[in-house]
């Protein structure tokens, strides 16, 4: 293998390694709303860990999304964090390895099951005000948490298992939007050239996360799109998810894979939103940047966080009044300064929803 762990990362790689082999009985845990980046990693965490004769097991706050359970050999090592086998497995471990953030509100409802559980951390985004607790590997210069966990199986020196592989390629493909991002490092091609020599296949997974949906899926972007608006002279691009049409079409959180993209295509776009009612009432705010504008601090304004060119919010409210809300706070974000930096009057036409 032609590929060295990276120096700022080695020590604390061999530390959690040896916390790893140490564990007998292991949570794997992820963010709200896991993605191809929190559970491809626990894919490859899983099938290394099991392997090394350890009881493992999967409990994220939200349902593992059925996108990418064809990742996961043994589904049976999926429990809901609501059940009583989740309860047991995680008071009868002795580790918890949170992938893919490293907040405490982040694990929602796994917190409270695994208080008192020693933890790794293994994320790539900035750090934030409520960390959770424990042994760190954490690179925000990262292009995926699965670059990180790639590193620990050097380490390891595999095994290569076409789980592992499977589950690490899928991380860095999705977070790194199929390598179209700011993100694709030349590091994270050289990681993305290994595992296709180990035996990834770029083809195959393409066609299972982003070649095929369900036509409910088309017929909600084709409600989204009558939302779709600009302003600040066309320098932020947003779309909503009404609270009616996913309820009415049958939707599941896997149809609104990639949907951001579609405001983040806008011509002269900087700032991409995607608002999408939620049944409790509240708005969940997907953020993403073109190139300057750091969404990642327009999120943090409404109490959300990630990276500087993507980030995500609930936010309490009407959706009419979020959009108007977070597209004025917007301006402060774009290039040049443009607008305000808070919550007020943006520089631009009157926003529209």
């Amino acid at each position: 293998m032609d590929y060295s762990i990276p120096e700022s990362r080695q020590e604390a790689v061999k530390a959690v390694l040896q916390v790893l082999e140490d564990a007998t009985s292991v949570v794997l845990t992820t963010h709200l709303n896991a993605d191809g980046d929190g559970t491809g990693c626990q894919a490859a965490l899983l099938d290394y860990l099991t392997r090394s004769d350890k009881e493992v097991w999967i409990v994220n706050p939200t349902p593992f999304p059925d996108q990418y359970r064809f990742l996961i050999g043994d589904p049976s090592r999926i429990l809901a964090a609501g059940s009583e086998a989740a309860l047991r497995r995680c008071q009868a471990a002795d580790l918890c390895v949170v992938v893919d953030t490293g907040e405490v509100p982040r694990i929602g409802r796994v917190n409270p099951l695994v208080d008192g559980v020693p933890k790794v951390v293994i994320d790539h985004h900035p750090p934030a005000d409520r960390a959770i607790e424990g042994l760190a590997l954490r690179d925000a210069q990262a292009a995926a948490a699965g670059e990180l966990v790639f590193d620990l199986l050097v380490e390891a020196g595999g095994p290569w298992t076409p789980a592992v592989v499977r589950g690490l390629y899928t991380a860095i493909l999705t977070d790194t939007g199929s390598f179209r991002f700011a993100n694709a490092t030349p590091g994270v091609h050289r990681v993305a050239a290994e595992l296709i020599a180990l035996g990834a296949s770029p083809d195959e997974l393409y066609r299972r996360i982003y070649g095929s949906h369900p036509m409910r899926r088309f017929r909600l972007l084709q409600r989204a799109l009558d939302t779709l608006d600009t302003a600040h002279d066309g320098q932020v691009a947003w779309m909503v998810i009404s609270r009616d049409a996913y309820r009415e079409l049958r939707c599941t959180p896997d149809d609104l894979e990639g949907m951001v993209d579609v405001p983040r295509e806008v011509e002269g776009a900087e700032v991409a939103l995607l608002f999408r009612e939620m049944e409790d009432g509240s708005v969940k705010v997907s953020f993403r940047s073109n190139g300057e504008a750091d969404v990642n601090q327009l999120a943090r304004q409404f109490d959300g966080g990630g990276h500087v060119r993507a980030s995500g919010a609930v936010i309490q409210g009407e959706v009419d009044e979020v959009v108007q809300d977070v597209v004025q706070a917007a301006a402060g974000v774009l290039p040049g300064g443009s607008g305000t930096s808070e919550r007020g009057e943006p520089e631009g036409r009157e926003v529209r929803t």
